[in-house]
This record gives C-alpha cells, sequence and structure tokens, in this order.
C-alpha cells in the first residue's frame, strides 16, 4: 500500500492486516512486511489523532481570549 491519505483509509489497511493475521491468512514468507506496514500505519494514525488534538486544543484556547 502506498502512503495513506487519511485516517480512515490507514484504519482500514489497518483492520485489513490484523484480521489477515488473526485469521491466518497471512503467508509468512509476507509476515514481516505486513508487521511492518502495520507498524508505519499505526505512526501515521497516531501523528494525525496528536494533530487534531492540538488543534481543537488550540481553537479552545482562542476562544476562551
Amino acid at each position: 500500500m502506498e502512503n495513506p491519505t487519511s485516517y480512515e483509509q490507514a484504519l482500514e489497511r489497518l483492520n485489513e492486516i490484523v484480521e489477515g493475521i488473526e485469521q491466518g491468512t497471512v503467508d509468512i514468507d509476507h509476515l514481516t512486511a505486513m508487521v511492518k506496514e502495520a507498524q508505519a500505519l499505526i505512526a501515521f494514525c497516531q501523528s494525525k489523532l496528536e494533530a487534531v488534538e492540538n488543534d481543537i486544543k488550540n481553537t479552545l484556547e482562542d476562544g476562551k481570549e
């Protein structure tokens, strides 16, 4: 998968990876690559969530002034 463009797209792909691992449908030869992809997707999602959290905090602080 190319770099995700949205949180939802990344989360959907993460769910696909987890489901494949849980169901045992991931070929052992691809497992390491899948785990690395999942790790990158998690980092992407975390950065998106942190950015939204900061935006909300800034918006709320601006509203208090």
